[in-house]
């Protein structure tokens, strides 16, 4: 996978064809863009792209299942989860890189492909690093407080946030800009 966004190939996948077509419409200034209408046509679709909006709830084949078959194949894409579904602590052990809630305003959804891409550049404890605080920043905006506090896998997801954040003090201190825009993209709505 190449880190030239303007060459980046990325496959929008929602079995809602207004919705696929809105996020299309939004990348396709900027991205060579591909469209799957559900989970059976976006495994088909899948080779040789970049990134993947992945919607979790579909009919045919579910967003969690075409996430789980494209690691399986070994499809060197990251994944951007982008859905209704409140997330959960089953998110943690879920291989996607990124996670939007719907709905997502056009500057995240383009902001979210365009840090998939840079992080894609960097070194893989940048890009974990990115994934697993993500999930923790998801799951802190939607589990109370003594719910994060008794999940084993979440104390887990902290420590690993930790050791990698210790690891790479030094890389992350080059990435201030690239952190600041992470943060700054609203990954839950109306946040």
């Amino acid at each position: 996978m190449g880190n030239d966004s303007a060459a980046a190939t990325v496959l929008v996948v929602d079995d809602e064809t207004e919705v696929a077509d809105v996020y299309a419409l939004k990348l396709e200034r900027d991205y060579d863009v591909r469209v799957a209408y559900g989970g059976q046509e976006a495994l088909e679709k899948a080779d040789g792209v970049d990134v993947v909006l992945l919607d979790r709830r579909m009919p045919d084949v579910s967003g969690d299942e075409v996430l789980a078959e494209l690691r399986d194949r070994g499809v060197d894409c990251r994944v951007i989860m982008i859905t209704a579904v409140d997330p959960d602590f089953d998110i943690i052990e879920m291989p996607f890189d990124d996670y939007l809630c719907k709905p997502v305003e056009s500057a995240d959804l383009v902001g979210a492909v365009e840090q998939q891409l840079a992080a894609d550049a960097y070194d893989d404890r940048l890009t974990e690093y990115y994934e697993v605080t993500s999930k923790l920043a998801l799951l802190e905006a939607e589990k109370t407080p003594r719910e994060l506090e008794e999940n084993e896998d979440v104390a887990a997801l902290r420590e690993r946030a930790d050791r990698l954040e210790s690891e790479m003090a030094e890389s992350l201190s080059d990435f201030e800009d690239f952190e600041l825009a992470f943060r700054e993209i609203g990954r839950q709505p109306g946040r």
